[in-house]
């Protein structure tokens, strides 16, 4: 090979050698659309699939990357707890978001998890932040990063969803309210209500969203496409929305993510989100769970239409997005908050073994033994769901140390009927038993009580105080991971995995650090 053959074939070596080089640094994404989907399963979303259109669910499933098997690695899992740990890569234990509500130790009274009283409503009478969520989100990521430059927002039917999933430095979190129907924020995010959110509602009146629609099957094929197995043909449905509770009712309606849609598109024109070279980030919660939260058996046909409009909406939410900014400058990531609305299956009708479980009671019962052991006194403060709380002062004062007071409390419930396991916060906090890691990282010494109950499955759990039952179930709920665009390679992965390595899986996406509490590996 002479010297001019041999210059040649080095020049097509490093030509070639670049272009690999090029084809492996892809461009960060220059919009992360985040899409959780509350109380999405993944058995009902492929039951409803002969319904669909080809731009939504199917889109997502034939051209994404989905992982089918995935679930929470913590417990007990509500809508707040879930949107908390998919932005924060992390679980309760380290970001303090236990639910969606908890029991203040020190006034003993409950606490919604986004309450403020330092911030005020925008266009609501109800403000909120972030501010009990004690680690940063990848939102907060992004932003300090790019130096405040990333433009981050929340759009969520939901209060709780908007402010949680938009995190600390987010630009805005906007929700509809439950009195006017209006988009509403909170002053945390600045001291006006942003003057895209006006011109929204201007355009979207709520008479307009809400009382002036019916809500019935949107497809003639609903009504005739019957997954669900009972004895009866489902009953039909015609809702109107109207009186007290017609934004509320809204809310939880088949109709309500067409709004979301609408306003999450709005969002991203008027605020020029994904244009220039620094990546943008928007979170979007839709709703998939029951019409006013009521068991499925009563609202069969409406869950059916609320999967067929949801993939309508999600179909209308990718095609705009893409159209507007190219399907490889955009990542979408979909899940599910995991959870599921309360059944009311009669157990003793049937005689499946079932009893009711009274906490109430059995927290007096544990202040008798007690009192049996130690002296008659108010060991016990008082219990919230299936936790007990300790009068810390009262034992210091009686020189029993929290440790034995847990242990013995520990023996005594473990006899008590209905109770399948008791957990301790000193056992939570020190433990290393594998058998109790998800119990572990859904507790939180703030938030949480110093007992802590597993109530038998198929028994109710009864509160005396506000009549409130629950079933205790432990029932999977399957529901996917699913990451779409972006130069994103399809494929369809069946092992199991969690969803705290979401956050971790965008960071390296746009190549940025993980959230400070984030410890799971990214998922590709």
């Amino acid at each position: 090979m002479n010297r001019r053959q041999h210059t040649l074939t080095l020049l097509a070596t490093l030509i070639s050698m670049l272009s690999v080089d090029a084809q492996v640094m892809q461009q960060a994404p220059r919009l992360v659309v985040n899409i959780t989907i509350d109380q999405l399963r993944a058995d009902y979303m492929e039951a409803f699939s002969p319904l669909y259109t080809l731009d939504g669910f199917k889109k997502l499933v034939s051209k994404g990357l989905v992982f089918t098997n995935a679930a929470y690695p913590f417990a007990p899992i509500d809508c707040s707890a879930a949107i908390t740990a998919v932005q924060t890569g992390t679980t309760p234990y380290y970001n303090s978001l236990v639910g969606n509500m908890w029991l203040d130790r020190e006034t003993l009274r409950p606490v919604y998890c986004v309450d403020d009283k330092k911030t005020q409503g925008l266009m609501t009478d109800e403000g909120g932040s972030p501010r009990n969520v004690s680690t940063s989100t990848i939102g907060d990521e992004l932003k300090a990063t790019t130096k405040g430059k990333a433009k981050v927002y929340s759009i969520a039917p939901f209060r709780n969803a908007a402010i949680l999933a938009a995190g600390h430095a987010a630009d805005g979190a906007v929700w509809i309210d439950d009195k006017t129907g209006n988009w509403c924020s909170s002053d945390y995010y600045g001291e006006e209500l942003p003057a895209w959110v006006k011109n929204y509602n201007t355009i979207n009146p709520a008479y307009r969203v809400t009382t002036s629609q019916t809500w019935e099957p949107d497809n003639k094929y609903v009504g005739k496409f019957n997954y669900f197995l009972r004895e009866d043909n489902p009953k039909p449905f015609k809702h109107k929305f109207t009186g007290d509770t017609q934004y509320i009712d809204y809310k939880t309606s088949g109709l309500v993510n067409e709004n979301v849609t609408k306003a999450a598109l709005h969002c991203v024109t008027s605020n020029n989100m994904g244009v220039d070279g620094i990546t943008d980030m928007l979170n979007v919660t839709y709703y998939a769970g029951n019409f006013r939260h009521e068991a499925s058996d009563d609202n069969q046909i409406e869950l059916q239409d609320t999967y067929v409009r949801l993939d309508r909406q999600l179909a209308a939410l990718i095609s705009s997005l893409e159209l507007r900014l190219g399907e490889k400058n955009i990542l979408f990531v979909v899940t599910s908050t995991g959870c599921a609305d309360e059944e009311t299956t009669d157990y003793a009708k049937y005689r499946i073994p079932t009893g009711t479980f009274y906490i109430n009671r059995t927290a007096s019962l544990l202040n008798m033994y007690f009192g049996a052991l130690w002296g008659q006194g108010k060991y016990v403060d008082t219990c919230y769901g299936t936790q007990i709380f300790l009068n810390h002062r009262f034992l210091e004062s009686k020189r029993i140390s929290l440790n034995d007071a847990c242990q013995r409390a520990q023996e005594f419930l473990g006899m008590v009927a209905g109770v399948r396991n008791v957990y301790t916060s000193p056992q939570l906090l020190s433990s290393a038993n594998p058998d109790i890691t998800k119990i572990r990282n859904g507790f939180n010494p703030e938030h949480c009580g110093d007992i802590i109950i597993e109530v038998t499955p198929g028994w109710r759990l009864y509160n005396e105080d506000n009549q409130q039952t629950q079933l205790s179930r432990a029932s999977y709920i399957p529901f996917p991971i699913v990451f779409y665009g972006a130069n994103v390679k399809p494929e369809r992965i069946t092992t199991p995995v969690t969803v705290d390595r979401i956050a971790p899986t965008v960071a390296k996406a746009i190549r940025i650090r993980a959230p400070n509490a984030c410890w799971a590996e990214p998922l590709f």
